[in-house]
């Protein structure tokens, strides 16, 4: 008599929530210090690359504020965040080379932090960035006997000859930006991730190897949320 009762009792109601994937875990990996110095970086040094032959006084500051930002992230490198340091993605050339012919084969490992590239990026651009600011303090103590090289030995080498290596290092630099953004669109396809996105809010996604490899189990639990 209560067959179909108990039948009909016994069925799981469909929710609507059970069908819903949790969102996958995320850690935090750059400070806001970084984010805050990379995409400043990115402004004024397009502000100053811009305006060199027509607006001298804005180029100049924000040449200055291009120095000031290297020698942040200098000094950040050594005593910031664990995967601001230079310890954290400063690779030997035989590593980095290991990593680059590992690309084409679909088999370059993914890093929480900077890669073995990604790291040689990093020098090789606070490197030219430096020459650049260097070499224009030292252009524009020659050419207006202002800034902070002005009188220096620097300043009284030939004026065309130190705009000559400024423009070298402002194209060179400029060179290493699209080589930069050619490996950040690369590596967010082939890891399905979007660098550009962790570097504005500071977060990438955990994966299985991740945990015990590049992510610090005593450092990082706490910064992991869903």
């Amino acid at each position: 008599m209560n067959t179909l009762s108990d039948t009909s009792t016994s069925e799981t109601p469909f929710s609507p929530s059970s069908e819903i994937t949790k969102p996958p875990k995320t850690v935090k990996v750059w400070d806001p210090l970084v984010r805050v110095f990379h995409w400043s970086l990115v402004v004024f040094f397009f502000i100053a690359y811009f305006t060199e032959d027509d607006f001298q006084t804005l180029h100049t500051w924000a040449g200055y504020t291009v120095a000031a930002l290297v020698g942040f992230r200098v000094v950040w490198g050594l005593i910031g965040s664990r995967h601001a340091r230079f310890s954290d993605f400063v690779r030997t050339p035989k590593n980095i080379w290991r990593y680059v012919v590992a690309i084409p084969a679909g088999k370059a490992k993914r890093y929480i932090g900077h890669n073995p590239a990604g790291g040689a990026m990093v020098i090789a651009l606070l490197l030219s960035l430096t020459g650049n600011t260097v070499f224009g303090m030292a252009l524009y103590g020659a050419d207006e006997n202002a800034g902070p090289l002005a009188g220096t030995w620097l300043a009284t080498f030939n004026e065309h000859t130190l705009k000559e290596i400024h423009e070298f290092f402002a194209n060179f630099t400029l060179a290493l930006v699209g080589l930069h953004v050619t490996g950040v669109i690369f590596s967010s396809l082939h890891h399905k991730e979007n660098l550009v996105k962790a570097m504005v809010k500071g977060r990438k996604q955990m994966r299985a190897d991740d945990f015990g490899s590049d992510v610090s189990t005593n450092s990082s639990i706490s910064q992991i949320k869903e």
